[in-house]
């Protein structure tokens, strides 16, 4: 008879399974295929190579022991990096309570209570107190017919997976920054050089110029145009200065460390520029070397197990519940097979009318879909072109370097005949400290260009990924 009345109400609340729909409800997000970026016009001057991706440790490549030493350091200490784990953690224990809630639940009680019955009770009355005590067994669980928890608990591992390698992320960002933070610091200090040289020629300038005031050769105006050129040097002196502690301070906070660490960090030397090589089949592969494209691709994932699982709230659902124990009143014996009592109370729940509350759910579940499918587009759009637009970058430093370069050695041989010539008593000293101002000029212009070198390359290795490596996809287990 009670399997009759079971059947009956499934069959009914099938029956009314149309009340509450989710039809009409849709995404409409689609990823970009990675094989339709084309960028080989782009490309078309720098030289395929399969090995061009930057290994995990590259920096160690640049030949630098300080700056591996630095990197060590921050990927160690980086409160950025202790932040990003933990958010992984986090990402871990929801996915861990996503799959407790599929299980079975089984759980114990006992209670021993006194309580004074009122007469006024005529079948209990007795009015004295009275002892009731209970053990009991409990045991839940939804069967899940359609999948809905196993769907939550899956976009929950995705959005932990994705969690995890944002945390590789952040170690990639953070190598990078030590290593353009260092380059500038280098950078710096070939400023210091040159505003010193520079501070030093015009104070020759200065003092050359007033001696030649003194005996009447020139005036006021070129003293004073001499004292604002020594001015002027010890303002670039001070910025260079300035420049140094800057440098200094952005590592000491990528390093995770005070302001006193940086004082310790010596002068850099001159990073190598990296091989002009591109990767073959670039925009498919770095689909898979990018750590924010593979976190892209996992919450994509994971938005699609989220629809499935809101899908399913539509559905007809059955839970399973039963309770067993033994209750006693008064002092007599708990245990007593006559104080046994139990329950079994399987139930079939079907949404009719929720005021548009599941349709609503599933609706932002969509834009959600939506949203990360567009994020996941965009990521792969701006890295492409990232990658096209350092190689095309570095390719323009190098050019550039090459044209400074022949302005540096001119500069230097008219420096080098300048002094001749004063030296001879043909020329002034006055004439060739003027020519040594284009040198220095000269050689800060090499500077920068030499800088901005090695950061580009830099950016290109975190463009390239900067060495990720993502393990295999594990498939999700049939728990």
């Amino acid at each position: 008879m009670r399997l009759h009345i079971l059947a009956a109400a499934v069959g009914l609340t099938f029956a009314l399974a149309g009340c509450a729909t989710s039809g009409g409800l849709h995404t409409n997000g689609t990823s970009i295929d990675p094989s339709s970026l084309k960028a080989e016009r782009s490309l078309a001057n720098v030289q395929v190579s399969d090995a061009a991706w930057p290994k995990d440790d590259w920096w160690t490549g640049l030949g630098d022991p300080q700056l591996n030493t630095l990197i060590a350091e921050a990927l160690h200490d980086n409160p950025t990096l202790a932040m990003a784990d933990a958010r992984a953690r986090e990402a871990q224990a929801e996915a861990g309570a996503a799959d407790a809630a599929r299980k079975p639940t089984v759980g114990v009680g006992a209670s021993v209570a006194e309580a004074r019955i009122p007469t006024s009770i005529p079948v209990l009355g007795t009015g004295h107190a009275a002892a009731a005590k209970y053990v009991y067994g409990s045991f839940k669980w939804d069967l899940d017919l359609w999948g809905g928890q196993r769907a939550a608990w899956e976009a929950a591992v995705g959005q932990s997976r994705a969690a995890q390698v944002d945390a590789q992320a952040a170690r990639i960002e953070v190598s990078t920054n030590v290593a353009r933070a260092y380059v500038q610091l280098g950078y710096a200090y070939a400023l210091q050089d040159v505003a010193t040289a520079e501070l030093k020629r015009a104070s020759d300038v200065r003092d050359l110029t007033r001696k030649r005031v003194a005996a009447g050769i020139d005036s006021q105006i070129q003293l004073k145009q001499s004292d604002s050129e020594v001015a002027s040097a010890e303002g670039q002196k001070a910025l260079a200065d300035r420049a140094i502690d800057a440098a200094r301070s952005a590592l000491s906070v990528l390093l995770g460390k005070g302001p006193d660490r940086g004082l310790d960090i010596g002068r850099p030397q001159l990073l190598p520029p990296g091989a002009l090589t591109v990767p073959s089949n670039l925009p498919v592969d770095l689909v898979g070397h990018r750590a924010d494209l593979v976190a892209a691709r996992w919450r994509v994932e994971a938005t699609t197990k989220n629809i499935k699982a809101a899908k399913t709230e539509f559905l007809p659902n059955v839970n399973i519940g039963a309770l067993a124990g033994l209750v006693s009143l008064g002092g007599g014996n708990l245990f007593s097979l006559q104080n046994r009592f139990y329950e079994v109370a399987p139930a079939v729940s079907l949404p009719i009318f929720d005021g548009g509350r599941r349709r609503a759910n599933l609706d932002s579940k969509d834009a959600q879909y939506d949203l990360a499918v567009a994020q996941y587009n965009q990521t792969l759009v701006s890295a492409v072109n990232e990658v096209s637009d350092d190689y095309d970058a570095i390719a323009s430093a190098q050019q550039q370097i090459d044209a400074q370069q022949r302005a540096v050695d001119a500069a230097s041989d008219a420096w080098k005949l300048a002094e001749q010539r004063y030296k001879s008593g043909i020329g002034s000293y006055l004439e060739a400290l003027s020519v040594r101002q284009e040198l220095l000029a000269a050689e800060q212009r090499m500077a920068q260009l030499h800088a901005q070198q090695s950061d580009l390359n830099v950016q290109l290795i975190q463009a390239l990924g900067g060495g990720y490596r993502p393990q295999a996809d594990a498939e999700l287990s049939s728990k």
